[in-house]
């Protein structure tokens, strides 16, 4: 999925949705939806998210990933990670194009249920799952469950013996390699919350991961389906998957010498990277698939273990380019700006009816994002901006730095790009804003996935 194959031919490229074009007065255009009929429909700030984009992008996972495992002679799942976003529409897309959905808590999992997905098409994550989470997993027949903690082992045993079930289970291991952007969004380092470490500590002895896969063998309410990884996010190479890869194969094996089990499969998780500015990089996911399965088939060969079944579980890759966020300019006030070195530049503050509440990311992880006009163009000079949320924070910063025209005004509107991901999951009502609706395009024709809140809403849950 290079820029090349992404980028329409007459559209406006990365780290736009590959149908969005400009019309001849500049105004953008996502799905044959202009923004500013969007906009005047759906009012701002808005997410919207090119359904098109989205179902192509799962086909290419699935496609890319079946083929590259198929060549080297085992199977594979993709699984949608529903944490990026997820509305009853969007689970069904990801099951209409091939994909099974996992799930971050109870929430999402009731989500992925009433878009009817079916229970064993579903996994269940989490470091601290509550026990009603569980037994929703469990009462749902779910795929699988991962395990994330010793604990958890007995826990799941324990609510599944008392159904009388025989529950599914994967054990978390975090592998020592860390891939990805910010520390937070790092996931398999040792020094986190996540998973259960394949190294052993310095009193020696087994593992933790180790420990926790001898011990789900010990409970007959359990079944053993195999070891999970996941190494971080935003990654746009193959080679953290690939070590991490090799040492689950490895503990895959160990686990088979000492017990004569061999687990069935394998996840290498998720964390594949998008652009997010112009001229980025953006992970293309066939060469990715095909590092992959070269790699598992090498490691299993100098083992001499069976292949496993693989699962990935993309969510930013697939849903990120495919949605942008409009909002209306307010407040344009220039600053005068003293650099390091003394001298003075002048920087645009651009105002916008939304912020941190709608995207945290820029204040949470640094995050960069792009924007731009969407509803005109212009012939005055680009001047260095920065747009900003309508909070009470010095910090509610949505996009950095950017180049926008120095008429940029009040009411005039703006787009800001791959906001499909974590933008509308992480949202908030700081300040009581209530938070912008999800609103699908597709064909021409858009239509509210979830509806805008409202001042109601948020007196509706205050019990005074």
């Amino acid at each position: 999925m290079s820029g090349a194959d992404v980028s329409a031919v007459d559209g406006i490229g990365l780290p736009w949705p590959s149908s969005a074009v400009r019309d001849d007065a500049g105004a953008l255009s996502v799905a044959g939806v202009s923004a500013t009929a969007l906009a005047a429909e759906h009012g701002t700030p808005a997410y919207v998210l090119d359904e098109g984009e989205f179902r192509t992008r799962a086909r290419a996972f699935v496609t890319a990933f079946e083929a590259a495992f198929a060549q080297v002679g085992t199977g594979v799942d993709v699984y949608y990670a529903g944490k990026a976003l997820l509305t009853v529409a969007v689970a069904r897309w990801a099951r209409e194009e091939g994909l099974r959905v996992d799930t971050a808590s109870g929430g999402e999992l009731a989500v992925a249920l009433a878009a009817g997905v079916p229970g064993a098409q579903i996994g269940l994550h989490g470091n601290n799952k509550s026990d009603a989470e569980l037994a929703a997993a469990l009462d749902a027949q779910v795929g699988r469950i991962v395990v994330d903690s010793l604990g958890e082992v007995e826990r799941v045993a324990d609510l599944a013996a008392v159904r009388g079930v025989v529950a599914p289970v994967m054990v978390r291991v975090t592998t020592g390699v860390h891939a990805g952007g910010h520390e937070f969004i790092a996931t398999a380092h040792e020094d986190q919350k996540f998973g259960l470490s394949v190294h052993a500590g310095p009193g020696g002895g087994d593992a933790p991961a180790m420990r926790a896969l001898l011990r789900i063998l010990e409970r007959p309410s359990l079944h053993l389906l195999g070891i999970h990884s996941h190494i971080g996010s935003q990654i746009l190479d193959a080679d953290g998957f690939a070590q991490a890869a090799d040492a689950v194969l490895r503990l895959r094996a160990d686990l088979v010498a000492r017990t004569g089990v061999l687990v069935d499969e394998v996840d290498l998780g998720g964390g594949y990277g998008i652009a997010y500015l112009p001229g980025d990089e953006q992970l293309d996911p066939a060469p990715v698939a095909h590092r992959l399965a070269a790699a598992v088939a090498r490691v299993c060969t100098d083992l001499g273990t069976a292949l496993p079944r693989i699962s990935i579980e993309p969510g930013r890759a697939i849903v990120g380019p495919a949605g942008i966020t409009l909002y209306t300019v307010g407040t344009v006030k220039p600053v005068s700006v003293t650099a390091d070195d003394g001298s003075t530049f002048t920087r645009l503050y651009v105002s916008i009816d939304g912020g941190m509440s709608d995207n945290i990311r820029p204040a949470l992880y640094g995050a960069a994002y792009h924007a731009e006009l969407a509803g005109r163009t212009s012939s005055a000079p680009p001047v260095l901006a920065r747009v900003v949320g309508k909070h009470c924070e010095s910090g509610d910063i949505v996009v950095d730095q950017v180049m926008l025209p120095a008429d940029v005004a009040p009411g005039d509107l703006l787009a800001v790009a791959a906001t499909g991901a974590y933008g509308r999951s992480m949202a908030s009502n700081y300040n009581l804003l209530p938070r912008p609706p999800v609103v699908a395009v597709h064909g021409g024709a858009s239509r509210v996935l979830v509806r805008r809140e409202t001042v109601d809403d948020l007196l509706g849950l205050d019990l005074g």
